[in-house]
């Protein structure tokens, strides 16, 4: 086969991978959304748990996938593969997924959240990875975007098919309860076809080859660089005030929301990190990733003074949308900048260790802006978020990649 004819063949396969991951996201998310809005009230309403046991499922669930990513990024860059790795994530939390329509009790409820968070602990980083690399400098930013967009499409879609059916098999007489344990088991409809997509349609693309002799560096020696770890220090001075988005619905009531419109705020938002995703990847390929992040986050620091002041529902709606534009200046194009600093055969630890990074952020930053909340008001809470948002884009301004990295 001729050179030529390969690289053709290479370069069908990385566009066909940035498609296809992209409604894997779709379809994996469709799932995952269909239960997880419905997981508060199914504690408490029919397994009678508490608030605390939510609080320290989601807690625990979270922390645990925080620690995987980085332990599942690495192994994908010692074996040099990818595809195998993220499959076997996405299996294990297709198939437990949906079992939490046996739960009789909270805990079963955390063992099957444990091993969902686990599946995506294992295949975030490796899949991260593979994206990166079906993708040159010049595009990563819009592959990145359509994963994203895709991703947020399918938060948007799954709790409208959960809403749907719930009504139908209510309608069909079925209790409440049983109603919701059916819609927990048809999660396993799209996230056989998330799976199906990814066995049939994923082409695995060996990472650039080390030098002979070469090993993989250690993290502990600063193998990824010290400019790659004073970026993630940064990003977990952002995380710090990033707190969870339930607290902007918790002040839209309190600005003079109705409760009925909270479930088109969340809506309205989705819709517009969809478009938005697609818009923030096209602009980082464009004037770059870094200059992208850095108007994202000035974006946030606006949206939350604006939160700390709002009053009206038409306000409070726009900046919702507004909102919107902050993750779509950020998820991907944090990602896409995240490949700047590594060689491909490094980027499975790279991206572990950033998404280890935002959870070591998130872990606190909720818990930090309910306190302050509760001691100092909802005002002194938003302000917060909004300078340390501001502080972070200051000091992303000092983030640079290094030159030899940018195109590998």
């Amino acid at each position: 086969m001729a050179v030529d004819d390969r690289a053709e063949i290479d370069a069908d396969a990385k566009k066909k991978n940035i498609w296809a991951l992209g409604f894997v996201s779709l379809f994996n998310d469709v799932a995952s959304e269909i239960i997880y809005p419905l997981i508060p009230a199914f504690l408490t309403s029919v397994l009678g748990a508490s608030a605390a046991a939510l609080g320290i499922i989601e807690g625990a669930a979270e922390s645990l996938a925080s620690v995987l990513k980085l332990v599942f990024g690495r192994i994908s860059d010692k074996l040099r593969k990818r595809k195998p790795i993220f499959i076997f994530g996405y299996t294990l939390a297709i198939i437990v997924r949906p079992l939490i329509a046996f739960a009789t009790i909270w805990w079963h409820v955390l063992v099957v959240r444990l091993m969902d968070r686990t599946g995506k602990g294992i295949r975030t980083a490796p899949r991260d990875a593979l994206l990166a690399d079906s993708a040159d400098e010049k595009s990563r930013g819009t592959a990145f975007g359509l994963q994203r967009a895709m991703d947020n499409a399918g938060a948007l879609l799954g709790p409208l098919v959960a809403s749907a059916l719930i009504a139908l098999f209510m309608a069909l007489h079925f209790s409440k309860s049983n109603a919701t344990k059916l819609t927990f088991l048809f999660a396993y409809v799209p996230g056989i076809v998330a799976l199906i997509l990814v066995l049939k349609f994923v082409v695995e693309l060996k990472p650039s080859p080390r030098a002979t002799g070469e090993k993989l560096p250690p993290l502990w020696k600063s193998g990824l660089g010290g400019r790659f770890y004073y970026y993630l220090m940064v990003v977990i001075v952002f995380t710090l005030g990033n707190s969870t988005d339930a607290f902007l619905l918790l002040r839209a009531q309190s600005a003079g929301v109705s409760l009925a419109m909270i479930p088109i705020l969340w809506t309205l938002l989705n819709a517009s990190k969809v478009a938005c995703s697609l818009v923030g990847g096209r602009f980082a390929d464009k004037h770059g990733a870094k200059r992208a992040i850095f108007l994202g986050w000035l974006v946030y620091s606006a949206v939350y003074f604006g939160f700390a002041h709002v009053r009206g529902e038409l306000p409070v709606v726009i900046l919702f949308i507004i909102y919107g534009l902050f993750y779509g200046l950020t998820e991907a194009p944090e990602r896409a900048f995240v490949a700047q600093f590594v060689r491909s055969d490094l980027r499975g630890s790279a991206y572990g260790m950033y998404n280890l990074a935002i959870g070591i952020g998130a872990l606190p930053a909720s818990v930090i802006f309910g306190y302050i909340w509760k001691l100092h008001g909802f005002k002194s809470a938003f302000h917060f978020g909004a300078a340390l948002a501001l502080v972070a884009a200051i000091l992303l301004l000092l983030v640079k990649p290094p030159v030899n990295q940018r195109h590998s």
